[in-house]
């Protein structure tokens, strides 16, 4: 495992799981989650899943930047999609579908080697990387 020197730390606290209520220690996110309707529960407010992606689509957009070379990413546009599902081995897990709409790449190959590039550094892609199914694919 790599270590790192910490350059910033973020907090949050969750009382009452998937139908209770986050919050971190700035105050900057402070509400109720729910689970999805489509697994049971009542839906109307936030869930992991999609906090997860909200989280992976700025984190990959940062990397995108960071990899980017000069192409102007203004017109970019990142979706991550966050899967909830059964594993074979009974419990649940996690897949990530991320498409990426890089315009101004130049071409599609060159969007797509942007896009895997930028899989390479993103911190979230290390942390998931080996432990949950993740597809890096460009758009036109």
């Amino acid at each position: 495992m790599e270590k790192i020197k910490i350059d910033y730390t973020a907090t949050a606290v969750n009382t009452g799981g998937r139908k209770g209520h986050v919050k971190t220690d700035d105050g900057q996110l402070d509400f109720d989650v729910a689970m999805p309707k489509e697994i049971g529960g009542t839906g109307g407010k936030t869930n992991p899943e999609q906090l997860f992606a909200a989280g992976y689509a700025a984190c990959f957009g940062g990397a995108l930047g960071a990899v980017a070379k000069g192409v102007k990413l203004d017109d970019a546009e990142i979706t991550v999609k966050a899967h909830l599902g059964k594993t074979e081995a009974g419990g649940f897990g996690l897949a990530v579908d991320i498409i990426c709409k890089i315009p101004q790449a130049g071409s599609l190959e060159e969007a797509q080697k942007l896009v895997e590039a930028a899989h390479e550094v993103c911190p979230y892609s290390k942390a998931t990387r080996g432990n949950i199914e993740v597809n890096v694919k460009a758009v036109e």
